[in-house]
Parts: C-alpha cells; structure tokens; sequence
C-alpha cells in the first residue's frame, strides 16, 4: 500500500519538490540594487559626520570632569570588572560606560591612547555616525526624499553644537541611535510585533543608558499606536510594553541581588540614586539670567547652534501641522519647553533636541513646499511655500555666517593643552606617598602613567565616599596638591575638602592663558595657609642673605640669571646650602635656577640647580662624575628627586617645597 501511495521518484524530482530560493549574495544583490541610490547619497554623508569628529577629537573641547568619570568607569569595567572606579552607586544606570568599555576592549582603546578620554571620544564618533544613518532611515520613512534627509544628514554632520557635543563623552551620545532605532523600528508596516518588541528593548537600553530618555517615552508611544495595525494592536503593544518594563525590573534586580534596592546603614542604595537625580541635584537657575548654570548653558548652546536650534523651534511649531511629524515636533517642543523650567539642567540635556531638530527642519520645509504646490488657494499656495522658504533661507543664512568659524575653531583650537601639561608636571614632580585632588578627567591619565590609585583621588569623592574618606582622616591637609580647572572653579562651594586645599594652598604651576582652559597645580600648606606665610616670609629674608654670601664665594662663577636670582632669594634653600657644602671640594660654575614650563616663583622659589662646569673643566671628565655622586649621595631633607646629565649641564631638582626654616636667620 505504501508503494502504492509514493510517487516513484524520477531525477530532478526532488530539486522541483523543493522551491529554490536565491542564495544570501543573490539577496544581497537584489538588496543593494533596490536601495543603491539610497547608498549612494548616504554613504558620504556618514564619512563626513565621522571626518567632522574625529579631526582634531583631542583638542577641542577641553576634557571634562564627566568625560573622565565616564571612561574611567568604563576602564574600570574592562580591567577590573567593577561598575566603576570608586563605589557605585546608582546615580546612573550603568549600561552606558558598559557599552563604551565594550568598544575600548575590542579595539585596544586605552592601549593606543595615552590621553584615555579619547578613547571614549572614538566611541562617541562611532554612535553619532549610527546615529546620522539611522537618521536618514527615519527621515525617509516619514516620507522625506533623499535630498531633504540627506539636509538633515547635513545639519547633523556640520553643524558646531552637535559636533563639539556628540564628540564629547557623554552618555546621552550614547542613548541617542538607541532612540533613534526605537523609532524606526516603530514605523514598520511588516512584522510589527518582531518589530515593536525590538522597538522597546531597544528604548529600553536608552533608558538604562541614560535615565533622561525616559522623557521621550510617550512620543514612542503615540508613534506605536499610529503605526500598529488595528487587529493586531492589543497584542503587539502588550508584547513591546511588556518587554520594556521587564528590562527595566532587571536593573531592580541589579540593586536587589547587590541588598542595594533601598537605604541602609553603611551602604549606597537605587533609591538615593533616584531621589538625587530627581531631588537632590542643587538647581542651575533660570535659563533668563546669564549669571545661572542654567543660562550659562544656553548661551553656549545658541553661540554654538543658533540656527539649528531656532530653526529647529520654528520648524517643529509648524511640524504639529503635519500628521506624520507631530509626535517628533511634539517631543521637541515640550524637550525645549523643559529648558525652561526651573530646577536642575544637566549640560548635554541640548543632546536630546539635536536629531529632532536637523530632522524637523528639512522635513517642514519640504512639507511646506509640497502643500505649496498642490493647495488649491493661491493664499494658502503663498503662505505655505512663503513660511517654507523664510525658514529654509534663515536656517542657510544663520549657518553661512556662524558655522564656518565656529567649525574652524573646533578643527584647530587645542584646548585640552593645558591639562596635558598639567598632568605632565604632576606626573615629573609628584613624589612617592604624596596625594593629589584631580578633576576627573585626568585622574585616569594618572593613574595609569603609574601613580597609584589610592593617592589620585577624584575631589568629588573625597567627600562623598566612605572608602575615600576614610584615607584621609584629616581631611584637605592630608593632601600634597590640588589639580584646579574649570569644572573645579565652578564646583568652588560645594566640595568642602577641595575648597579647604585650594583656600590653604598656593598656586605653584599654571599652564593656559588665564581662560576657562586654565589649569592650575595647587601645593597644600598643611599647617594652613597663615602659617605658610609666616615661615615663607623667613625663608625668604634667610635666602637672600645667604644667596649673597654665595655670591662672594670665590670658589663659585655665576651667570647673570644664577646672580639675579640668589639676589632676589628665588632659589631653593636646598640649592643654597648644597652649593656651599660642593664648594669645599670643587669650583663650580652655576648656569641657572631653571624653572620649568608653566611654573613661577611668586610663591615658592625655584627647585631646579644647573651647574654647567667643575674645576675649570667640562662635567662629563672625573671631576664631574665625582661632582654627581657626591650630589646624588644627599640624604634627608637635601636629596634630590633626580639628577640628569644634560646638554646644558648637570640638572639637580629637588621636590617641590623645601622644609621650612632650613637656612640661619638672616
């Protein structure tokens, strides 16, 4: 019976019982060829959002103390396999630093950058040119032709503020092509519930990448509920809903598998987390006072950005008119209208508002044309296309005369110079045991040129965490120095151990022009700033009396800058009193008191001696290598930090800072 049933297999049987189907190069073929316009309009504008980036990506802007801490958590994650550096402690969720330390380690971030924030800055050029892609995929399936997204593809590319900001390490870069998917992925037609199930996870690792994004949920929403096929809508919207709020309850469980869901004694807790970010935060002041945080980000913002953001304000005004930009002129709008509340505004909140804004304006314009030529009304005809090309031409003229010099300055500008020479001297003069208040961008560069941790502490959590503090039982005097810059001028009130080593310090090297960019190093007085003065203004009469002694010295040549300055008492006491110990054994020509780059000798004298000759002869004969034992041989409070045959002579350099009341009274 069964051969009865089965039809007799015959050749090339079994090839047409099975429906061939092209192979994945056939595919790939059939894809490209469908979509090989698209490419070709998109391709370039990729490279030039990733070229606009990546040149000059060190210097400018200068580094930041979020920049820091957010690579050197992401360090933290890739070589210690810990959430952060110091405790975490739930004031963001910690997706974001995980994602970028995933691209530090798959390509040797910190290995191939001595500056380690720019190995972050890379992944930031990553996400803004999977950002400007997915732009373009979410223009063209809101019905934009390819010539008005490749304008938003434009916008977004060139223009200063989204250029310095998305170069910037910032976690909200690193939301953005999350919810820039979310969204795409909201306007399929096909598959929608494969489609709005990945929609939701992937605002999902938004949120968890950056809690602000939560904003943007209900205009994910709206767009789901237009886009969802009536028959289907319960379901596919319960699934995507479903999946959301199961991530988010896994970063519950994080907390709750740590016993860090709720406050305790002795440990950090989700919700001090949430009630900082939600009332903790001290408030930046209103936007209308140019005096506030707040308005002080504003202004950059519109230096940086004007015709973007103003026109991006026109164009969403006039996008709720159209239906299928509402939901994205709506999120922009009450995103802006946020600005100006008052209460706390974090610095790259502007992030969120850049893709709305290059969409919105090419995608109105070109909405306002295309009414324009089919309205009946010659009124309507003229005001459409009039309002389309007032905005178009506005945005093109604001542009044209701002954007080149601004893009020049971002091109060129090498502001991050000062903190480079900043963490040069410190890395040259910080000596063993010695501890230092960074902002937090360096302190990663620190550490890893090899001081160790426990002496480079990040200044916000020399008051905020236990295991910190706890190092320092007396607090700011158990500190050498302090790395000032502007984060840390601006912070000035609110870190009391910073404020107390800055107030009980002195400025010993500043690198920069005296503008925001300035670095400063601080030495600490730890008996107190008063105290340091006293004993500063003795050692200083002392100097120059014995300075002048030496001076009479027949055993001893000066040149005029050596003279000048043991006149003035402007060299160390160390140097004065080895000078006339060597003058026993040697003659000695003295070339200088070198002062290295950045440093001064206002407030303490310079620890640098340069002796350029011995016995009449050069230093590198016998007497001259007897001449460098005999001063590498110095104990106590007269031993060198180093000393270095150099093209100039034989180097001395003492640790900053001689103890106080070495030389007689004068």
């Amino acid at each position: 019976m069964t051969a009865l049933l089965t039809p007799p297999r015959t050749q090339g049987s079994a090839a047409s019982a099975v429906p061939t189907s092209p192979g994945r190069l056939a595919r790939a073929r059939s894809w490209f060829a469908q979509h090989r316009t698209s490419a070709l309009w998109l391709t370039p504008l990729l490279v030039l959002t990733a070229v606009a980036r990546l040149v000059n990506m060190g210097g400018a802007p200068q580094r930041i103390d979020d920049e820091g801490t957010y690579v050197a958590q992401a360090w933290a994650v890739e070589t210690l396999g810990e959430l952060g550096h110091y405790t975490y402690w739930y004031d963001h969720p910690p997706l974001g630093w995980i994602q970028v330390a995933g691209w530090t380690a798959l390509t040797d971030g910190f290995g191939r950058y001595s500056v380690s924030v720019l190995a972050g800055r890379e992944a930031m050029v990553v996400a803004a040119t999977v950002s400007a892609a997915l732009l373009w995929v979410l223009g063209r399936r809101l019905g934009l032709s390819r010539p008005a997204a490749a304008t938003a593809l434009l916008l977004f590319a060139l223009s200063p503020l989204v250029v310095q900001y998305s170069r910037t390490v910032y976690l909200d870069n690193v939301a953005t092509p999350w919810v820039l998917a979310a969204f795409v992925l909201a306007l399929s037609r096909r598959h929608q519930l494969v489609s709005f199930a990945a929609a939701a996870l992937c605002f999902a690792v938004a949120v968890l990448t950056k809690e602000t994004t939560l904003l943007l949920l209900p205009f994910l929403v709206w767009q789901l509920l237009r886009s969802a096929t009536p028959d289907t809508r319960r379901y596919t919207l319960s699934v995507a809903g479903a999946l959301f709020v199961l991530a988010g309850v896994g970063y519950l469980a994080l907390a709750l598998l740590k016993g860090e869901l709720l406050p305790g004694a002795g440990r950090v807790s989700l919700w001090d987390g949430i009630y900082f970010q939600l009332v903790g935060r001290d408030s930046s002041g209103s936007v209308l006072s140019a005096s506030t945080q707040a308005g002080q980000s504003l202004r950059t913002w519109l230096d940086l950005g004007a015709p973007l953001l103003l026109g991006g304000t026109a164009a969403a005004a006039g996008g709720l008119l159209v239906r299928r930009l509402r939901p994205y002129a709506a999120a922009f709008l009450v995103l802006a209208a946020i600005v100006l509340k008052p209460g706390y505004l974090p610095v790259p909140y502007v992030i969120a508002l850049l893709p709305l804004a290059a969409l919105l304006v090419p995608a109105v314009v070109e909405a306002g044309l295309r009414h324009a030529r089919g309205s009946a009304g010659t009124l309507r005809r003229t005001a459409a296309g009039g309002l389309a090309g007032v905005l178009a031409l506005a945005v093109l003229a604001g542009a044209a005369l701002t954007w080149p010099s601004a893009l020049g300055r971002l091109w060129t500008a090498d502001d991050d110079a000062p903190l480079r020479s900043a963490e040069a001297w410190v890395e040259g003069n910080l000596t063993d045991g010695q501890r230092i208040l960074v902002d937090d961008a360096a302190w990663l560069d620190l550490v890893r040129a090899g001081i160790p941790r426990e002496d480079v502490v990040w200044y916000y959590k020399a008051d905020t965490d236990p295991a910190v503090y706890d190092l320092a039982p007396d607090g700011w005097s158990d500190y050498d120095y302090a790395l000032v810059t502007e984060g840390v001028r601006q912070a000035a009130g609110s870190s009391p151990v910073m404020d107390s080593a800055r107030d009980n310090g002195v400025v010993v090297a500043s690198f920069g022009d005296g503008g925001p960019e300035t670095v400063d190093v601080v030495r600490v007085m730890p008996d107190g700033i008063d105290a340091f003065y006293a004993a500063q203004d003795y050692d200083e009469r002392a100097r120059t009396a014995a300075g002048r002694q030496l001076l009479d010295n027949p055993a001893l040549s000066f040149s005029q800058d050596a003279a000048r300055a043991l006149r003035r008492g402007t060299a160390d006491a160390r140097s004065v009193l080895l000078l006339g110990q060597l003058s026993a054994d040697f003659d000695l020509t003295v070339g200088g008191f070198p002062v290295a780059a950045g440093e001064s000798t206002d407030e303490l004298p310079a620890h640098r001696l340069l002796l350029t000759g011995v016995d009449g002869g050069p230093l590198d004969s016998a007497a001259g290598r007897r001449l460098a034992a005999q001063v590498r041989a110095q104990t106590g409070s007269y031993a060198p930090a180093s000393v270095e045959e150099t093209a100039d002579g034989l180097l001395v350099t003492f640790p900053l800072g001689a103890p106080d009341y070495l030389l007689p009274a004068p």
